[in-house]
C-alpha cells in the first residue's frame, strides 16, 4: 500500500528529533499564528493549560491517523476495556489498530466507502439511525433489515435472511451474498435495544460462518445503566472481522467532533488513506483538548466521569419511563432501555405515526421523531415513534406524554392517522 508522499513526510517530521532540518512539507510557520496560549477551566475546578509548545502542535498540521500521543492513550484504553484478541496478532492476521476520526459518523462513512460497492447486500437492524441510512443509500447498495427484539438483532432471524445463500458462497467473488453486518449493540438509536453476551456470541458465530465483516457502532457503550456490561464484538473478535466505532460525543462533548475507529490494521490503514485525501486529519486542537483531559484524568478519572454520566442518564430514563407508565400504558407499548438516550414507542391502534407526530404533536408544541425516519423505506407506514430523555425535565416529560396520550386517543377514535 502506497501512502501519500506529502503527508507521510509531514508525519515523519512530527516524529523526528528537534535537530531534523525539514525542507519537505509546506507547513505554515507557527510564529505567524495569532493565538498564543489558552487555559480551559474544568467543572471540577482544575484547568488545562495550553502553553506555546502545546499550542504550536494543536494549531499545526498533524498526522492523518491522529495525534500520536492520543492514539497511544486510546490503544492502551481499548486493550484495558475490551482486551481484543487481535491486539496480539500480526498485521497480516488482522492486528488491532486505531485511527482518530471527526466524530464516529465520519469514520463510519469512510468505512462504508471502503467496503460497500454498488449492488452489495448489506445487513442491518430493521430500524436504523437515519444518519447511517443517509450515508449508505447513495452507495447504491441493497439494505436488508434484520428483525429485532428488546435485545437487538435476533440470531435466528439473521440466519433466516442468510438462508438464501450458502456459507461457501462467501468465497465466490461473483456471489451477491451479504458481506457486511452493521449494528449498534448498546442503546440502539432509535430502538434503545442492547445485546446480551449470548446474543453477541451467536451473531459473531454466524458472521464467522458466512464471513461477514461486523461494523460495531457503539456510541452508547458508556451509557449502559447496569453492570456487568456485555463484552463488545471487538472483545470477541478472534478472526479480525470487526471494525468498531467509538465516540466522545455523548460523554465529553458533541461539538468536539472526536471519535475513533478500532479494527484490523489493513482496513484501518485504508481509512487513514481516505482521511489523507479528504479532510487531512481531525482538528488537532480538539484532539489536544481531549488528550490533555485524558492525560490529566488518567483511565481511572475518565471512568469516574463515565459513572457520573451514566448516573445522570439513568435518572433521566427512569423519569421518562415513569411518565410513560403514567400516561401511555393503554395507548402504546415499549421496552425499558438498558442504555442510551431513547425510548422507542409502538402506538396501539395506529398504523402510521407520521401525521400524529409531524402535525398534531407539533400543534401541541411537543416534538418526537416518527418511526418511518428510521426505516429503510421511509415511504412505508410505521406505528413507532422515538422519544429522547437526554434533555427534558421531569415536568416536561410528564406534560409531553400527557399531550401525546390525548392525541393518540383522538386519532384512534377518528381513524385519521394516515398521511
Amino acid at each position: 500500500m502506497k501512502w501519500s508522499n506529502v503527508y507521510s513526510k509531514a508525519d515523519l517530521y512530527q516524529r523526528s528529533p528537534p535537530s531534523m532540518i525539514s525542507l519537505a512539507g509546506g507547513v505554515p510557520n507557527p510564529s505567524l499564528f495569532p493565538y498564543e496560549t489558552t487555559t480551559i477551566s474544568l467543572k471540577d475546578g482544575s484547568k488545562l493549560d495550553f502553553g506555546w509548545n502545546i499550542m504550536q502542535q494543536a494549531l499545526q498540521y498533524s498526522s492523518s491517523a491522529g495525534v500520536p500521543e492520543l492514539l497511544n492513550w486510546l490503544k492502551e484504553f481499548q486493550i484495558k476495556i475490551h482486551n481484543p484478541p487481535t491486539a496480539r496478532y500480526s498485521p497480516e492476521k488482522g492486528q488491532m489498530d486505531i485511527c482518530v476520526t471527526t466524530g464516529s459518523q465520519d469514520g463510519l462513512a469512510k468505512v462504508f466507502d471502503m467496503v460497500i460497492s454498488p449492488g452489495d447486500n448489506i445487513l442491518l437492524d430493521v430500524h436504523c439511525y437515519s444518519g447511517i441510512l443517509s450515508a449508505m443509500k447513495p452507495l447504491g447498495c441493497n439494505l436488508i433489515g434484520v428483525p429485532i427484539d428488546k435485545y437487538g438483532i435476533i440470531p435466528k432471524a439473521l440466519k433466516d435472511v442468510l438462508s438464501e445463500w450458502k456459507p461457501e458462497d462467501a468465497k465466490n467473488p461473483k456471489s451477491n451474498i451479504p458481506k457486511v453486518l452493521y449494528t449498534v449493540p448498546n442503546g440502539n438509536n432509535p430502538t434503545g435495544t442492547s445485546m446480551t453476551t449470548q446474543r453477541k456470541e451467536e451473531i459473531y458465530q454466524i458472521a464467522h460462518d458466512y464471513d461477514l465483516l461486523i461494523i460495531e457502532d457503539d456510541p452508547y457503550y458508556f451509557l449502559q445503566f447496569e453492570k456487568p456490561w456485555a463484552p463488545s464484538f471487538l472483545s470477541l473478535d478472534i478472526d479480525g472481522r470487526v471494525i468498531r466505532a467509538d465516540s466522545f460525543s455523548k460523554i465529553l462533548s458533541a461539538g468536539l467532533r472526536v471519535g475513533f475507529l478500532t479494527g484490523p490494521k489493513p482496513l484501518i490503514e485504508r481509512v487513514i488513506l481516505h482521511i489523507q485525501s479528504s479532510c487531512l486529519h481531525t482538528s488537532a486542537f480538539t484532539q489536544f483538548m481531549v488528550l490533555q483531559l485524558l492525560q490529566q484524568w488518567g483511565q481511572h478519572g475518565f471512568l469516574k466521569h463515565v459513572e457520573c454520566v451514566i448516573e445522570f442518564y439513568k435518572k433521566q430514563k427512569d423519569l421518562m419511563v415513569t411518565a410513560a407508565n403514567k400516561w401511555l400504558k393503554d395507548v402504546a407499548e415499549w421496552h425499558e432501555p438498558a442504555a442510551g438516550m431513547f425510548l422507542w414507542l409502538k402506538v396501539k391502534g395506529i398504523s402510521d405515526t407520521y401525521r400524529l407526530v409531524m402535525e398534531k404533536a407539533l400543534e401541541k408544541e411537543v416534538l418526537f421523531v416518527p418511526g418511518n425516519a428510521f426505516s429503510i423505506d421511509s415511504s412505508q407506514p410505521s406505528p413507532y415513534l422515538r422519544a429522547s430523555f437526554s434533555f427534558a425535565s421531569a415536568e416536561q416529560m410528564d406534560l409531553a406524554f400527557q399531550r401525546l396520550a390525548t392525541l393518540i386517543k383522538e386519532a384512534v377514535q377518528t381513524g385519521r392517522e394516515t398521511r
